[in-house]
């Protein structure tokens, strides 16, 4: 137990510290080039605190929301500018700390005494999502919200802080909620001790976690990458899966974006991968856990917040998203043994995804027909993916491009396991997709592929970069078609002005319809004009944005043209550098989405989708 005599105390008032007084932005009580940190005056907690995982000194913006700070019988005490603690009897000759905390460049010590009769408290720290939509990544149960040590703490655009406990079975509360009145919030605590574990101390150490690629770590260029390499995975402690952001929704047509990263990420700590984060996600789904594009999601007691999907159908690409997951997370982690106990149920959503070929032309159909004018405008009625305001329906070119991959992996996953029949089945099922795609969907008039076809026979073709270039990814387009595509994609975006790579690209480089788009509201990209155009660049009309992106650079990459690869790449990851996809505009809208000027458009305030965008540096580095 730590004894500090007051004779070499001093007051933290003494050194004109900030980070008390009412009415006062709070100020750092630390900082070096890695970390600012500064204090609660009578309860442990913090009152600033910031990361820089790179060591650039960018520790300045402090992201704890404000609120009306915790109050307490305890005072905060300092030796020096890296020696803290809280004490319950200030006016004592001779104090024993209930938390002290030791501070250096890269790392903080918060460790807790156990004093009979004191009550104990937790040391808190709450996120302004407002400031940073931060997230706490590590196993945590379904029955509760509390994440197993080791873990990491990671903050988009900022930097990650990895959590050690000297106390084995150590646990952190977690919790995350939107639309709060005093704000939205990420609130972590670190438990006090006990009279069982009488002395418990626990360590964040600032760490940058990405891919080791040679290279990278002294060029520029890809500092956003190093530091943001982990911003696509986000934790809903609510929802114990990973989701949009750690108080947003869970969506299972996200999985397989997910996948794709963990696939390449660094151990997050020891005994703890992103692959396990991916495994804890497919797990409470498999166990009938539901998502955002299932039908039946909907608000919960437990996650009030949920913005529920409509249809008594799922999204066309929720199956293929998890299916696509589920045969990464196997193939990435080696876990033939969780595939064996899974299976069943994998094959299973695999055939019901395949049954939904209604006509028996290879392609999967959506229930909804697509047609022109055929949505109702009402939230019962949601378009077949992940472009949820746009009319994607019937024959959908999006889905069928996952449904494709997923039935390539789960051949592959079948085939390891000895399920030859099974193997046999997905292989021809591809295949015979495969043969349909191009056919089907190429639009001679544009002579690139169209986004959908709807029951009637019309293909609605509004230039989606990202549909035509994930099928040209995925390979199911390739050779003197996919570059005609390709070509034609790249003449189209300079014809129509679009050049500003930094926000990202847009979904569409033509404006969607009034008959084809759901949304009726200007604000996400609807409008009056028949022809779409008073609605857009504005949201999904062909706004702006990170997510994405990757599809068209990593085609470019593919078709070995790089030059124009890094014409979008460099400059997109510029703006990751320097924080661009994450925060509110002065309008009260945010920056995921952009007009092609730069104006925001968005809602969320972070949309994790949009990092997918970090793996063309693979392409790039050739890896």
């Amino acid at each position: 137990m730590s004894l500090f005599h007051q004779a070499s105390v001093v007051a933290i008032l003494a050194f004109g510290l900030a980070g008390g007084a009412a009415g006062t932005e709070p100020a750092p009580d630390f900082r070096s080039d890695y970390l600012a940190v500064g204090f609660g005056r009578s309860a442990p907690s913090f009152t600033f605190f910031s990361v820089d995982s790179l060591g650039q000194g960018k520790v300045g913006g402090n992201v704890v929301l404000k609120t009306k700070l915790p109050t307490g019988s305890l005072a905060l005490q300092t030796k020096d500018r890296s020696d803290f603690g809280y004490v319950p009897h200030p006016g004592s000759r001779t104090v024993e700390h209930i938390w002290d905390i030791a501070l250096a460049e890269k790392s903080l010590t918060l460790r807790s005494h156990y004093i009979e009769g004191q009550a104990a408290r937790p040391f808190t720290l709450v996120i302004d999502q407002k400031k940073d939509h931060a997230t706490l990544l590590g196993m945590i149960a379904q029955s509760d919200r509390r994440v197993a040590l080791p873990c990491v703490l990671h903050l988009p655009d900022m930097g990650t802080f990895r959590i050690h406990c000297d106390v084995p079975g150590c646990k952190l509360d977690y919790d995350a909620r939107r639309m709060q009145p005093g704000g939205d919030f990420v609130r972590v605590e670190f438990p006090a001790a006990t009279r069982e574990h009488p002395s418990v101390a626990y360590t964040l150490n600032v760490v940058t976690i990405y891919p080791a690629i040679a290279g990278l770590k002294h060029d520029a260029r890809f500092d956003g990458f190093r530091r943001n390499f982990l911003n696509i995975f986000q934790l809903n402690p609510r929802l114990h899966s990973l989701a949009n952001n750690s108080s947003s929704d869970v969506c299972g047509l996200c999985f397989y974006e997910y996948s794709e990263v963990a696939l390449r990420a660094p151990p997050l700590a020891e005994g703890l991968t992103c692959l396990d984060l991916l495994r804890l996600s497919l797990d409470r789904v498999l166990d009938g856990g539901l998502t955002y594009g299932q039908a039946g999601y909907k608000a919960t007691a437990e996650y009030p917040e949920a913005a529920p999907w409509g249809p008594p159908h799922d999204s066309l690409d929720t199956a293929p998203s998890l299916l696509i997951a589920a045969c990464n997370y196997v193939r990435g982690a080696n876990d033939w043994e969780w595939a064996g106990q899974r299976y069943d149920k994998l094959a299973a959503w695999g055939r019901a995804m395949l049954a939904k070929d209604r006509d028996g032309n290879g392609l999967i159909e959506y229930e909804y027909s697509g047609n022109a004018g055929s949505w109702s405008g009402r939230g019962d009625m949601r378009p077949a993916n992940w472009w949820d305001t746009i009319g994607f329906g019937h024959e959908d070119a999006y889905s069928n491009a996952l449904a494709y991959r997923a039935c390539q992996i789960m051949a592959e996953v079948a085939g390891k396991l000895g399920r030859e029949p099974d193997r046999a089945y997905f292989a021809a099922k591809a295949a015979k997709l495969r043969a349909a795609y191009y056919r089907t969907f190429f639009n001679p008039r544009t002579g690139i592929l169209a986004g959908w076809k709807s029951a009637d026979g019309k293909l609605h073709d509004y230039w989606f970069l990202g549909v035509n270039s994930m099928a040209i990814s995925l390979g199911l387009v390739d050779g003197r078609e996919a570059n005609a595509i390709m070509d034609r994609l790249l003449k189209k975006m300079q014809e129509v002005g679009y050049n500003d790579f930094g926000l990202g690209l847009p979904g569409n480089l033509i404006p969607v319809r009034r008959e084809d788009y759901t949304e009726r509201n200007r604000r996400f990209g609807g409008g009056t004009r028949a022809d779409g155009s008073d609605g857009f660049q504005i949201y999904e009309n062909g706004g702006a944005t990170a997510c994405h992106a990757y599809w068209t650079v990593k085609a470019l990459y593919k078709l070995g043209r790089k030059d124009e690869a890094r014409r979008i790449l460099f400059p997109m990851l510029k703006s990751f550098a320097e924080g661009s996809f994450q925060g509110v505009c002065a309008g009260g809208n945010s920056k995921d989405w952009k007009d092609w000027r730069g104006g925001c458009w968005g809602y969320e305030g972070f949309l994790c989708d949009g990092y997918l965008a970090l793996l063309a540096v693979f392409d790039e580095m050739g890896k």
